[in-house]
């Protein structure tokens, strides 16, 4: 009884009306049978706690049980996050002034939190730059950002009050990109994802992927960036980049920069900065690591103590249609 309780729960939580749609999209591109395909769906919302858009975009209509069952689908990446983050300590990764507070080492820029600086504060460090980056102290995904150029302003003033207005209350100084980065995709940052798990005090590298721009000032995979597996022992991309449009890039579109084939420069210098910094707050294990690479090395652009499980396994990247679960549990297996 117990188990047809949960089952029954599972089944009312689930959101009817993004089923169907996912279920006609994938009629759509399969011409499979629409009912059967609902029935899946909600099968593997049950048996592998993947909602329908890990259904859709992990494309777990073509996976077998077995193949189904490597996929970290978003339940399974939530239960990885409940059991080795104290959410008591969230507020060092959520909130960016608390962030670069504790790894101002790492972050290794000039930075500034408008919620405790004067304005004298923010006038020195305005003075002599050209322009800079102003964020929200809390946000995801790229919202809000907004690269800032001084001359577009009548005054000091006009720009605190702006800022302010916007909520953008953490501005920090433009990173100087790595040349071989930039000249990948030059008006963002292009950074590096790693995902960490640190167990039994050793820290864990599950995996690496470059994040890049597309002629917008992000580099997220949700605000129109693209995404490429990096070889962990090399640094090396032997793969062809993806966009969530489904658009593949062998090259970048806007510089034509070969992808496949492009080596992470500093890639030890980055190994090592990661690790550091996963050591850092043991109560929060599992971490989204944002790396970027300037002209003088590694930093850290911020992090994300839920680490989105999209990128992961991409059926592009997985060509033996095997997903990132035996990877986590190779490291923690859990009850």
């Amino acid at each position: 009884m117990k188990n047809i309780s949960y089952m029954v729960d599972r089944i009312l939580s689930m959101n009817i009306l993004g089923i169907f749609d996912v279920a006609n999209k994938v009629h759509k591109k399969t011409k499979r049978n629409r009912i059967i395909l609902i029935i899946d769906i909600i099968w593997c919302g049950l048996r592998h706690m993947a909602g329908y858009v890990d259904y859709l975009i992990f494309e777990m209509y073509n996976l077998n049980e077995y193949q189904r069952s490597t996929v970290m689908t978003r339940g399974r990446n939530n239960a990885y996050v409940r059991e080795l983050n104290n959410p008591k300590y969230n507020y060092m990764f959520e909130s960016k002034k608390d962030f670069h507070t504790l790894y101002n080492d790492l972050v290794k820029r000039e930075w500034l939190s408008l919620e405790d600086a004067s304005f004298d504060d923010f006038e020195k460090f305005v003075n002599g730059k050209k322009d800079f980056f102003a964020k929200p102290n809390r946000g995801t995904c790229g919202h809000g950002i907004e690269k800032i150029n001084v001359s577009d302003y009548e005054d000091i003033y006009t720009l605190w009050y702006h800022l302010h207005d916007r909520k953008c209350t953490l501005v920090e100084e433009t990173i100087i990109q790595h040349p071989t980065l930039k000249h990948l995709h030059p008006h963002s940052i292009n950074t590096i994802r790693f995902v960490t798990i640190l167990h039994n005090n050793n820290v864990h590298i599950v995996s690496a992927y470059l994040r890049i721009g597309n002629n917008r000032i992000v580099d997220n995979f949700n605000s129109g960036g693209m995404v490429v597996p990096i070889d962990l022992k090399t640094g090396f991309i032997h793969d062809v980049a993806i966009d969530k449009a489904g658009n593949y890039y062998q090259h970048h579109p806007l510089t034509n920069t070969r992808i496949q084939g492009f080596q992470i420069p500093c890639w030890e210098e980055s190994l090592e900065l990661v690790t550091e910094a996963a050591k850092r707050v043991d109560q929060i294990r599992l971490v989204g690591w944002d790396v970027g690479i300037s002209e003088n090395g590694p930093l850290l652009v911020e992090a994300n103590q839920y680490p989105g499980h999209d990128i992961y396994q991409l059926p592009l990247h997985t060509p033996k249609k095997i997903g990132m679960l035996p990877v986590f549990q190779e490291i923690i297996k859990l009850k």
